[in-house]
């Protein structure tokens, strides 16, 4: 008896680790060391790593109380799930949400007080109190975004709401307000913006009038005064303002020359418009609007884009004369977009090339008089180009890319729509050693030009686009992925390939290129087997989750798609899957069963593009390793599901 109670004894006294055959196992780590390691991980890895034991799931509750940062972009939670993680917390700074399936019941657990930067995404069930709300509640914010608020609505609201937002977030110096600020009664717009944070750096603006800018920036007296010199000038509105970014009906020389000469610190300034007729001369940019450009000297981006959403519209009245004043003003640019320029002839262009010396960054968009002479003399140039962008210039051939190519730290280069580029240019685009973006769309590229992209182990593609490439069969999977070549690539584009067949994407799975986003809409060959074959892919490091790596899936109106290919789209198939594009059209019955199986996907039924909405980008979304099933997604739906008893018991012991 004394012997079995020694050894019972020593039992007790063993550690955990020797217990377990020497394995220490995570749930027996103190609460202290499993805190610190969550306080490091992103909320989506939280709520994955709370369903794999009790002490982890209690440990995650008492983390959301002062964890400093909640972002979760990935998918729209509903607001009964977030309750459980919104709890009142003094520690939380940075709050990031996609708001799409909340409305303003949810404003008591968004609003925290001790908040610095706050994004909201998709606010369409919000009305303009949000933005009061978070100007009574939100007194230390630093940064602030908002997008879409009352886009379903269609309704005028209260300048009010503006005004407090302003009059209590008094430390802004970021504020991106991305949706239409006509909704907001104009007699007093102008008025409240004086009461913005004189911290105010960067100003973004999803629509604003042409009009409405003016007022704003224009300075004012009142009309009692009479001129005189006692007169008190009011301050500038906008003192410290470095980054300037609007969206407006028409970009005129009005607007240009009371931007430049009112921001005195200006260094970026991006203006985009989309006139819904051309516009005559008072409200069009002419040569003597670029010539008031950059009056302080500090300009160092510079975007001015017309848009052809409504109406195929240009800026007629630009011409060389213009861009020659601007490249004399404009010493200082480092990087400059243009868009719409149809006047402009290789004269302008490439005078900007021969002025702006700090030039790294250049985008030309319908450079409908562009030529391949603008770049024949690149190597007289000091200029270290790392982005190029030249989209919808048709008189540009395999000559200019092959003088571009002298860039060798050229990363990013897209030539979308530019139909005359072909295999030439891309076998000296392959020779650039670090370029990880390549946008051909449109392009006269075949599959040879592909072949020239196979460098094996050396290749540095993260991102490649070849939609719309007549010439390209299905051999081109294989020119791009045999030999083990290209298996960086995240991001596929091959879209609208009426050659592209099922074939090409079971060579693509052979490979195991373990993609982030792929895209094959309007292709009439791919089907079912496509989408079955993606499903079970495993990846190449032995990992046996199925479709692990795809975060987006576009098979829009591609011709073999039955109901078939919607079962496999199921979960727990393609478990990262957070954006989706097929055709509601031919079976609406499958749409909302899919998306009854999956809440949480983005489903794009009507043609639009992934991972973008009418104002914002998301091309940031988070990429993490996704096992088999979907912990994010499993973790909300068990909430309700967890067992109370099991939470006793621990409890008790």
């Amino acid at each position: 008896m004394a012997e079995s109670s020694n050894r019972r004894v020593k039992v007790k006294n063993k550690s955990p680790a020797e217990q377990n055959g020497g394995k220490m196992c995570l749930d027996q780590l103190s609460s202290e060391v499993v805190a610190t390691i969550m306080t490091k991980l992103d909320v989506s890895s939280i709520c994955a790593i709370s369903l794999t034991c009790q002490s982890f799931r209690v440990c995650a509750q008492d983390i959301f109380k002062f964890l400093p940062n909640f972002h979760l972009l990935e998918i729209a939670p509903p607001i009964d799930r977030l309750r459980g993680l919104l709890l009142p917390n003094a520690s939380l700074r940075s709050l990031k949400l996609d708001c799409r399936r909340l409305n303003e019941s949810s404003i008591d657990y968004l609003l925290q007080p001790g908040l610095r930067e706050l994004s909201l995404r998709n606010c369409f069930k919000f009305s303009g109190r949000l933005l009061s709300e978070v100007g009574a509640r939100c007194k230390h914010l630093r940064s602030l975004y908002v997008s879409s608020i009352a886009d379903n609505r269609g309704h005028l609201h209260d300048v009010c709401d503006l005004e407090e937002l302003l009059r209590g977030c008094t430390q802004l110096e970021e504020l991106i307000l991305m949706f239409d600020v006509s909704i907001f009664r104009r007699p007093d717009f102008a008025r409240v913006w004086t009461l913005a944070s004189t911290k105010l750096t960067y100003l973004q603006i999803g629509y604003i009038t042409q009009l409405m800018v003016t007022e704003l920036l224009t300075p004012t007296t009142s009309p009692h005064h009479q001129p005189n010199h006692n007169i008190n000038i009011p301050p500038p509105i906008f003192p410290n303002i470095h980054k300037l970014s609007l969206s407006v009906d028409y970009i005129s020389n009005t607007m240009i020359n009371i931007i430049s000469s009112t921001l005195i610190h200006l260094t970026h300034l991006d203006l985009r418009d989309q006139p819904i007729v051309e516009p005559g001369l008072t409200f069009d940019l002419t040569d003597e609007g670029l010539q008031l450009l950059d009056k302080h000297g500090r300009l160092k981006h510079l975007s001015l884009i017309r848009s052809q959403e409504f109406n195929p519209t240009f800026f007629r009245r630009v011409t060389d004369q213009g861009i020659l004043f601007m490249a004399d003003r404009c010493t200082s640019i480092e990087a400059i977009c243009l868009a719409g320029f149809c006047q402009v002839t290789d004269t302008g262009f490439k005078t900007l090339l021969h002025s702006c010396k700090n030039l790294y960054k250049l985008k030309v968009f319908n450079g409908t008089r562009m030529t391949d002479l603008v770049f024949h003399d690149m190597y007289a140039t000091s200029l270290a180009l790392t982005l190029v962008s030249l989209r919808c210039c048709n008189l540009l051939t395999n000559s200019a890319v092959l003088q571009l190519a002298l860039n060798t730290d050229l990363n990013v280069l897209d030539f979308r729509d530019s139909r005359n580029i072909g295999d030439k240019a891309v076998e000296s685009i392959s020779k650039l050693p670090k370029l990880k973006t390549l946008l051909l769309d449109g392009t006269d590229v075949s599959d040879v030009g592909l072949s020239y992209l196979n460098k094996g182990e050396n290749s540095t593609l993260v991102k490649l686009s070849i939609r719309g490439c007549k010439r390209l069969t299905c051999k081109c999977i294989s020119s791009l992925f045999n030999n083990g070549s290209n298996r960086g690539l995240r991001e596929l584009d091959l879209s609208n390939l009426p050659d592209l067949t099922n074939a090409g994407v079971l060579l693509l799975v052979k490979n195991r290129i373990p993609l982030v986003d792929l895209r094959m809409r309007q292709c009439p060959l791919i089907g079912d087997m496509a989408v079955m074959a993606l499903a079970s892919m495993t990846m190449a490091d032995g990992d046996r989750w199925h479709g692990s790596s795809l975060r987006s899936l576009d098979i829009y109106n591609c011709g073999g798609i039955s109901k078939l290919a919607f079962q496999w789209l199921k979960r727990p198939y393609f478990p990262g899957l957070r954006w989706l594009g097929v055709a509601a059209a031919m079976n609406h019955e499958l749409v909302e069963s899919l998306g009854l199986n999956r809440p949480f996907l983005h489903l794009m039924t009507r043609g639009e593009e992934l991972g973008t909405d009418k104002w914002d980008n998301l091309d940031d979304i988070y990429m993490h390793d996704y096992e088999e099933v979907d912990e994010l997604e499993q973790w909300i739906f068990q909430q309700d599901d967890v067992d109370d008893d099991d939470v006793e018991d621990e409890n008790e012991v």
